[in-house]
């Protein structure tokens, strides 16, 4: 169910999901009860009890909405979670990609409790600079020391993309310029975001395979009506 999890705080984990927990999202065509069920799993196997992950509707843009409690999933490509009250917790967040980057952060405040975040980098997201928004909101919340878990994606040598697309981009974010293993234009997007997380002073400490490359996770290009798996962030005692 976890291709990768960790405590990687006193009381925050960090997990990405593959292929053994199922499709998790209700945008792809799949029977949303089936769906449902799925998440009831991953929540279960993460120890939520009874709380739950809070999704989003993705959109390949750069708002950034903080989230106090569970709740409709918002319109944004990231999530900010903090406590709210003094003997509080951030809500579990989650974030779904199928190639595009998922980033998963974690900060401690002042008083030592964790700020939590996730963030949809696709490439719109990383050309408009979702992940620096992500972080500035995090500060904003008063997040000191923050860290980054890069979740696999689509790799440089694989995510083949025209010309004047690579350019556009790389304008924007020249580390995501790249070519593929065969020789022709692509973008290298977890580059991309490597680049904007050192910018923001934020360490990578896990950076995940290629979806393309592997059969335990879903991806759009080897299959355009593939599911979602997802990066996961959460408290516990």
């Amino acid at each position: 169910m976890f291709l990768w999890r960790d405590e990687v705080r006193p009381g925050v984990s960090v997990a990405f999901t593959d292929t053994g927990a199922g499709n998790l999202a209700l945008h792809v065509g799949d029977n949303p009860g089936d769906v449902q069920l799925r998440r009831t799993g991953v929540e279960q196997s993460a120890g939520l009890g009874s709380k739950r992950f809070q999704f989003m509707d993705q959109v390949h843009g750069n708002h950034v909405e903080f989230i106090a409690s569970h709740g409709s999933g918002p319109t944004a490509d990231a999530m900010v979670s903090a406590a709210v009250l003094p003997n509080g917790a951030p809500q579990p967040l989650a974030v779904m990609v199928a190639d595009c980057v998922p980033v998963v952060l974690v900060g401690i405040d002042s008083g030592d409790r964790p700020v939590i975040a996730v963030a949809h980098a696709g490439r719109p997201g990383v050309a408009s600079g979702i992940v620096s928004s992500t972080v500035a909101e995090m500060r904003h919340r008063g997040a000191l020391d923050i860290q980054a878990w890069v979740g696999p994606s689509i790799c440089g040598n694989c995510y083949e993309v025209p010309e004047q697309l690579r350019s556009e981009v790389a304008e924007k974010v020249p580390a995501t310029w790249s070519s593929t293993s065969w020789g022709t234009p692509s973008l290298d997007l977890p580059a991309g975001v490597r680049a904007q997380l050192d910018a923001a002073g934020v360490a990578v400490e896990y950076l995940g395979e290629c979806t393309l490359e592997s059969d335990s996770l879903f991806s759009y290009r080897r299959d355009s009506r593939t599911g979602r798996f997802a990066g996961l962030v959460w408290t516990h005692d």
